[in-house]
């Protein structure tokens, strides 16, 4: 049944290189045109204006995309994981795909609203994709912790936690600096 998600590891690994590709080859291009300031710029100002906004653009599309395939790798394999010993209902599982994938949505709203040509939208789908990929992490974190210690180890548990943790204290700020500049 899942014979087509073998070879799928990479995947993630893609995933992770590709989106930080994205960020610092518009970053450089941005620095390069003398369009942003070098030290620490916002990351949506390193893609607002041609060319750097086209390489931006496609390249963080594409990574919504290797987002959504990794979330629903990872809802397969939990699914199967969890027919073969029950440790969580299907719905917590579903629940997590839909709001990855929805994640997923808002980084190509990003991606495809420039932050200075439509703020509102592009600030709606920045926050759509932090808030939606932090609460898929705390989900996933969950569902990890459930099928523990059959299908993960502990130590990957509290690592995955961690970072969800990490994620949601990151995000709050975010959420009050979006409110405050709208």
């Amino acid at each position: 049944m899942l014979c087509f998600l073998k070879g799928m590891a990479f995947v993630p690994f893609l995933l992770v290189t590709w989106s930080s590709a994205a960020f610092i080859i518009s970053y450089v291009v941005a620095v390069l045109s003398g369009h942003v300031n070098p030290f620490l710029p916002y990351i949506s100002d390193t893609g607002t204006t041609p060319p750097e906004s086209g390489i931006f653009g496609f390249m963080i599309n594409f990574s919504a995309f290797l987002g959504a395939a990794t979330m629903y790798t990872r809802y397969k394999i939990v699914e199967k994981q969890n027919q073969t010993s029950y440790f969580s209902t299907p719905v917590f599982n579903l629940v997590s795909l839909v709001l990855g994938l929805v994640g997923c949505i808002g980084m190509g709203i990003v991606a495809n609203f420039q932050e200075l040509a439509v703020p509102v939208v592009h600030d709606g789908g920045a926050l759509l994709a932090f808030v939606c990929g932090v609460v898929y992490t705390l989900l996933q974190s969950i569902i990890s912790y459930k099928s523990c210690p059959q299908w993960n180890s502990l130590l990957t548990c509290h690592i995955r936690m961690a970072i969800s943790a990490i994620s949601c204290a990151a995000v709050v700020p975010s959420i009050l600096f979006t409110f405050v500049s709208c």
